[in-house]
């Protein structure tokens, strides 16, 4: 593969979400490659590598998210708020919901303006 893939770990999974062993006749390879270089295999796979480094994968969707939230980039200021959301969510077993909720209440996602038309 020319580049790290972890879309693949997923490919097993239909667009219904119904899952799948063949794409049109062909056997399915859900393996793939970390951008640091981790192979996995499979949502399985994914997830034990997932787990393994557990800080680093809330510290980048929490980012990944709040920048979507925002609707910029975040900047050095916005750390605190980062790491109060991830240690919200922690505080709720990292469920989706509290990590939403976290963000929504953040000072950075309350202090956001609007454009102006």
């Amino acid at each position: 593969r020319g580049q790290p893939e972890d879309g693949f770990a997923l490919e097993n999974f239909d667009g219904t979400g119904s899952w799948r062993t063949t794409d049109a006749g062909s056997p399915i390879d859900s393996s793939g490659i970390l951008p640091d270089g981790t192979p996995f295999k499979g949502p399985v796979g994914l997830q034990e590598v997932l787990l393994k480094k557990g800080g680093e994968f809330m510290v980048t969707t929490t980012e990944k998210l709040l920048t979507y939230a925002l609707g910029r980039g975040l900047e050095y200021y916005d750390g605190p708020a980062v790491r109060g959301i991830i240690r919200e969510a922690a505080a709720n077993d990292y469920r989706w919901s509290s990590l939403i909720l976290s963000i929504v209440k953040s000072t950075p996602f309350q202090m956001r303006r609007s454009e102006q038309p």
